[in-house]
């Protein structure tokens, strides 16, 4: 679904990302982990436009690359992207939130599609109340289902769990399951969080100042690789 090949990037003359290679195969959740400031959130503005790159390729679908595609031409591909921090809307609505969304959606279609509030019924109950009056986990409930009124194919998540209760991200953790199983859909995956990704995720990539160091199945995660490259 996604495949990113010899990928380098740059912030001014300061060498950020080294022939990286990333594989999101079709249907499977795959995990990017490692430590603070090894490349994470830039690998996915990358993937997402929001940083150029220097060389590389990045393939999604049907071989379309990407690094020639500007912003909102790859949102319409169908790739949803939830950066980290939420960034919703505070004085709108969760409905008008979730409208946004639907701009990007390459059909013109302007119906949240309800599929939205099967996965997360807190957003119809709350549709009538300014984002910024939710508490932080129904914001990123918000965040999520707005990445997915275009119906995805792809979907990026940066640290979903940042900073809210267990038990919404136990939540996120199962809709992530249920999209993959139910809709077929890839997902991409920030996430620190070791037994979060051990439970979701399909395929693990680590990252170590900006090159990729080891990947697999998640279960080919060994306690060596964890203690080199992801404790702190």
């Amino acid at each position: 679904m996604l495949k990113v090949d010899k990928l380098n990037h740059y912030y001014g003359e300061s060498h950020t990302l080294w022939d990286l290679d990333l594989d999101v195969p079709q249907g499977e959740c795959t995990c990017v982990m490692g430590r603070n400031g090894v490349g994470k959130t830039t690998l996915l503005k990358c993937v997402m436009g929001e940083e150029s790159t220097r060389s590389g390729r990045i393939l999604f679908a049907d071989d379309v690359e990407l690094t020639r595609k500007r912003i909102e031409e790859r949102s319409r591909l169908g790739i949803g992207y939830v950066p980290q921090g939420r960034q919703i809307f505070p004085l709108l609505t969760v409905e008008e939130n979730l409208r946004t969304g639907l701009a990007a959606r390459a059909d013109g279609k302007q119906k949240i599609p309800e599929r939205i509030h099967e996965l997360f019924p807190v957003l119809h109950d709350m549709r009538h109340r300014r984002g910024g009056d939710l508490s932080g986990g129904q914001q990123q409930q918000l965040a999520i289902g707005r990445a997915l009124v275009i119906e995805p194919r792809l979907l990026i998540l940066d640290e979903p769990g940042e900073g809210i209760q267990p038990n919404i991200v136990a939540q996120i953790g199962e809709v992530i399951r249920t999209l993959i199983r139910e809709d077929g859909l890839s997902v991409l995956l920030v996430e620190q969080k070791l037994p979060f990704a051990r439970k979701y995720a399909d395929r693990f990539m680590i990252m170590d100042r900006g090159r990729h160091v080891a990947k697999g199945g998640i279960d080919e995660l060994s306690d060596d690789l964890i203690t080199r490259y992801l404790t702190v």
